[in-house]
């Protein structure tokens, strides 16, 4: 549904204009979309609600087949459309056939550990060495430094290789040149006007790319790097007299990357994520086998799985340990030592979820100290020298989940910086906010992307960066808050919350950002159990519907906060209960339960 259609929405859905959490409910079908829906029931024969899902997110009759269906060949793009992509190829295809030392320089996250094992699962294959650089967030910061690239080079790379990072690295770029060292960047930041000097600059997000890509994540772009790279070694006559490498296998690891990054799921990214679930479901990669038992995973992993489960255990190592352990888990090749790294990955995500209780805690209190002073605040900023800088992100994140707008959370270093990092929502350019104030002078360094970014600043000039951003989003973020619907797709009874109704709307899945997973509406049914669980302040509830049919529910991370303990005081009392369907596999047994999102009293 788009925006004008939530401000057109003539009443709100089930009456309620103010939930739990302050928000309207609208139906995500207008009547228009009602109409396609009912068509596209009949042309495909699909049932009703898997019909106003797809209808509900602007699918119409002819594209229902393709969508329901996305396959890689049709969706896959030439990787010549990038701008210098060409020219990466071709330089990297010299690399393989000199047999010359690769020197691979990745982001500490998740894409950047995926995007570091997609290039060097292919150079693997064809028997050509690589190095594996991922800073250390502490003490090197984000992206290329001139101290690792000449260790690097001391070490006997020809070829530098960024990936998931690099677009900004002029002067890191400039010693590789000095060195002697060729440079290729696959990135997908935002990039500024004057670019650094390199031998090819491969990103969908460069002012002069017009191959419309941009949505990709950067293990993406690395993705059509490699295929580019295997057409012109085909086109060169290597494998002659040997096998090509199976670039199709490495798709569990775009798919990791494209979820975890949190791009939008369209088009190509969704291909990725179909064909790259498949994949992983077979359990063929070592290391992401581990990971998924670590995190307690035994059935077919899931979209959310992803980004949820898996994602934060890869993160761990970049945000609290050491940086590397991502990209060495997903290329061993060995059980044990797989083994060995995703226990110690679990255990690292253990003790930042303990790291970051503490800090959300009083970030949120910074927050709503900000807030009381200036309500209409368009952008929140926190602060404290007592965060660790591998969890301000999720700092952000969660500031903006709690107070529905962009959010800023710094560390603040001895050296007198403050090292931040930002999250944003629908319609808000965070990226692109950062670079300007880093070309206004505000910020030391900056960038990013659309929904997240990070930044240095000098630590007293917080006020003003604050000032800076909050002015430059003010009316995009007026904007979001006008626009502050939520939608639904259809309305539940327990009793028919079925698991064959999740395989009918797995069919319109994979669901992330700009394909929001279907949500929907429980009416009038009463919450019979609330209690906490875990250590995540999870709330866990049982509803019972006016058939007497009983739901399972879960409401992740809510203890202490409005939704939690709304859950909790509605003990016996009839309710409104929105949220999406999973399906929970124990002991042998499938049963739907519903991840709760909001609630409402029946007017």
């Amino acid at each position: 549904m788009t925006e004008s259609a939530f401000l057109s929405s003539s009443r709100p859905f089930l009456g309620v204009s103010r939930s739990t959490l302050g928000r309207t409910w609208v139906e995500r079908c207008d009547a228009a979309q009602g109409t396609v829906a009912l068509a596209i029931a009949q042309t495909h024969g699909l049932p009703d609600v898997l019909a106003r899902v797809l209808a509900g997110r602007g699918i119409g009759v002819h594209e229902t087949e393709g969508f329901l269906n996305p396959r890689l060949r049709d969706l896959m793009p030439d990787p010549d459309v990038m701008t210098d992509m060409a020219h990466a190829a071709e330089r990297l295809a010299d690399a393989v056939l000199r047999r010359e030392t690769v020197a691979i320089f990745g982001d500490y996250d998740v894409d950047g550990a995926c995007s570091a094992a997609v290039l060097a699962e292919y150079l693997r294959a064809c028997d050509v060495p690589y190095l594996i650089h991922i800073p250390d967030r502490i003490t090197e910061g984000y992206g290329p430094n001139v101290d690792a690239i000449r260790a690097l080079r001391e070490q006997g790379a020809g070829l530098l290789v960024t990936v998931d990072c690099g677009i900004s690295s002029h002067e890191p770029l400039a010693e590789a040149k000095r060195l002697g060292l060729d440079s290729i960047v696959l990135d997908h930041h935002q990039a500024p006007e004057r670019l650094p000097e390199a031998l090819a600059l491969v990103n969908p997000n460069r002012q002069d790319d017009l191959s419309g890509l941009g949505y990709l994540c950067a293990a993406g772009v690395v993705f059509l790097a490699v295929v580019a790279l295997n057409r012109v070694l085909r086109r060169r006559g290597y494998f002659q007299g040997r096998k090509e490498p199976d670039l199709m296998s490495s798709l569990d690891l775009v798919a990791l990357a494209t979820v975890a990054d949190v791009v939008p799921l369209t088009g190509l990214n969704r291909a990725f994520v179909r064909q790259g679930l498949m994949i992983m479901r077979s359990r063929g990669r070592i290391g992401l086998a581990a990971l998924l038992d670590a995190a307690g995973l035994s059935g077919a992993p899931e979209s959310w799985h992803l980004g949820y489960l898996v994602g934060p255990r890869i993160n761990a190592g970049g945000r609290i340990g050491d940086a590397a352990l991502g990209s060495r888990l997903l290329l061993s090749q060995d059980v044990i030592h797989a083994g060995q790294l995703a226990a110690e990955l679990d255990r690292l995500n253990r003790e930042r979820q303990a790291i970051e209780v503490m800090a959300v805690a009083e970030a949120e209190a910074q927050a709503m100290l900000l807030l009381d002073r200036a309500p209409d605040l368009p952008v929140i900023v926190t602060s404290s020298p007592e965060w660790h800088p591998g969890v301000v992100g999720l700092i952000a994140a969660r500031t903006k989940e709690r107070f529905r707008r962009p959010a800023f959370a710094f560390t603040l270093n001895p050296d007198g910086t403050a090292t931040g990092s930002g999250r944003s929502v629908p319609g808000v350019d965070l990226g692109a906010a950062v670079r300007a104030a880093v070309e206004a002078g505000l910020a030391i360094k900056g960038g990013g992307h659309a929904m997240a970014a990070g930044v240095t600043i000098p630590a007293a000039d917080i006020l003003l960066f604050q000032n800076f951003i909050g002015e430059r989003l003010l009316e995009p973020v007026g904007m979001s808050l006008l626009q502050d619907h939520f939608a639904i797709d259809a309305t539940l009874t327990a009793g028919g919350a079925q698991t064959s109704l999740v395989a009918a709307l797995e069919r319109a899945g994979p669901f992330g950002s700009g394909q929001p997973e279907p949500v929907f509406v429980f009416p009038h049914h009463r919450i019979v159990e609330a209690r906490e669980v875990g250590s995540g302040g999870h709330v866990r509830v049982r509803l019972r519907g006016g058939d007497g049919a009983m739901i399972g529910g879960i409401a992740f991370r809510a203890a202490g906060q409005p939704l939690g303990t709304a859950l909790s005081d509605g003990m016996g009392n009839t309710v409104h209960v929105a949220g999406t369907l999973s399906i929970d596999r124990w002991g042998g047994n499938e049963k739907v339960e519903v991840r709760i999102m909001d609630i409402a009293r029946p007017e």
